[in-house]
Parts: structure tokens; C-alpha cells; sequence
């Protein structure tokens, strides 16, 4: 009963989080230009699905204070596209801005988009990946969506299988996700990458979590 309670609590909580952050989004005007100065390591940010780079607002700020030029991509949009496709924007957009040794910070499905930017022709831009709740197995709750974007998240789409299948990057991405993931039942290990798991729950909040600045700052600085 103990147990069901906190992850009913962690439930809550996650969603009152993601209430907030995309309200805040939808009324912020921030020019994403004003965060792209820095000498440090620059950071290429991925949102999760229906987020825009908004929702990782509080991170994108503290990264730029850190010293990180922070690049976002506007035309993702609310990320409902194909993870494929998505990837394809990052990896034009690398190229593009002739950014190099990119450090990319994702949320959910960012995380499948940037694994499949490190595994394509801009691989070698990327130094590696700080990945937030990605569900690189799929989520089994998929299944039963009623829309193509969160269907393709099943753990039998061919996108998910054979992302899962291909290993040559996993050393080069942090894994950071809750004990209880409402979203992604199965978790977000990942075979051969650095796993961190955090001793809370959720899908959202845990972007707020100290462990991912920390993780985030021995992976870029």
C-alpha cells in the first residue's frame, strides 16, 4: 500500500509539473538567440513529444549561466513528427551552424531523435548525449494511443527495434530516469550506456533533478 501510495504521489506531482512548465511555455516570448553565446561545450536541446523547447526552459538557462552556448531548433515545433524526421532537422541543422563536439540534452522521445543523429552523418559532431526519461525500448501503454505520434513508441514499432538494435553510440550517452516512470513502464535502461537512476518517479519533473545538471556538467565540462 506504501509503495502504491508514492507512486501515486510521484503521479501527482509530475503532472502538476508538466501543467506548469507548459503553461509557462505557452505564454513565453523568450528569443531563443539570447542563449547561444558561451564558450563552452555547445548543447543542442531535444523536447519530448508535444513540448517545445520551452518546456526545458529552466534547464536551457542554467546551462547558458554555465558558460554553454545552447542551440534550440524552433522548427521542431511540438516534436509530433517522426523520430526520423526530427533527426534529420538536428543533423541538417549541425551541419548547418558548423557546430562540432555538440553535446545534445533530451527529453522522452528527444532521446531516440538525438541517438539516431549520433548514429548518422553528423555523428562525429556529437560528443555525446545526456538523455532524460527516453523510452529506447518503448513503452508497452503505446499500444493503445490514439494517435500515430504516441503509437510509434510501441516496443514492436520497427523504428524502436531497430534503434534498440544498434549499440555503436551507447557508450556515449548518460541514461537519467526515475524509479517509477508513469509513461514508460518498462524504464530507460539502456545496454552499454551510463545509467542513472534517480531515487524518485516521474516523467517530467525529473528534469528538474539536481543528479541531471550533475551528470550533465561531467558529460559537457
Amino acid at each position: 500500500m506504501n509503495q502504491l501510495l508514492r507512486k501515486a504521489g510521484w503521479w501527482v506531482r509530475d503532472y502538476a509539473y508538466a501543467a506548469l512548465w507548459q503553461t509557462r511555455a505557452a505564454f513565453n516570448r523568450t528569443d531563443p538567440a539570447t542563449f547561444t553565446s558561451g564558450t563552452r561545450a555547445p548543447i543542442v536541446v531535444l523536447p519530448g513529444v508535444y513540448e517545445t523547447w520551452k518546456f526545458m526552459q529552466p534547464m536551457v538557462t542554467r546551462l547558458h549561466e554555465r558558460g554553454h552556448p545552447v542551440h534550440v531548433l524552433t522548427e521542431l515545433e511540438r516534436n509530433r513528427r517522426p523520430v526520423a524526421e526530427m533527426a534529420e532537422k538536428v543533423t541538417a541543422f549541425l551541419e548547418r551552424a558548423g557546430i562540432e563536439d555538440a553535446v545534445i540534452v533530451a527529453h522522452s522521445k528527444g532521446g531516440l531523435s538525438g541517438k539516431l543523429v549520433m548514429l548518422g552523418r553528423a555523428g562525429a559532431r556529437v560528443r555525446g548525449m545526456l538523455a532524460v526519461a527516453t523510452p529506447f525500448g518503448g513503452s508497452r501503454y503505446a499500444v493503445v494511443m490514439p494517435v500515430r505520434a504516441l503509437r510509434a513508441f510501441s516496443p514492436r514499432d520497427p523504428g524502436i527495434v531497430e534503434l534498440a538494435a544498434q549499440r555503436d553510440v551507447n557508450a556515449r550517452i548518460v541514461s537519467i530516469y526515475g524509479r517509477f516512470d508513469p509513461h514508460i513502464p518498462e524504464g530507460s535502461e539502456l545496454p552499454g550506456a551510463k545509467n542513472v537512476q534517480l531515487d524518485t518517479g516521474g516523467h517530467f519533473r525529473v528534469l528538474a533533478h539536481p543528479r541531471v545538471m550533475a551528470e550533465l556538467a561531467a558529460l559537457a565540462e
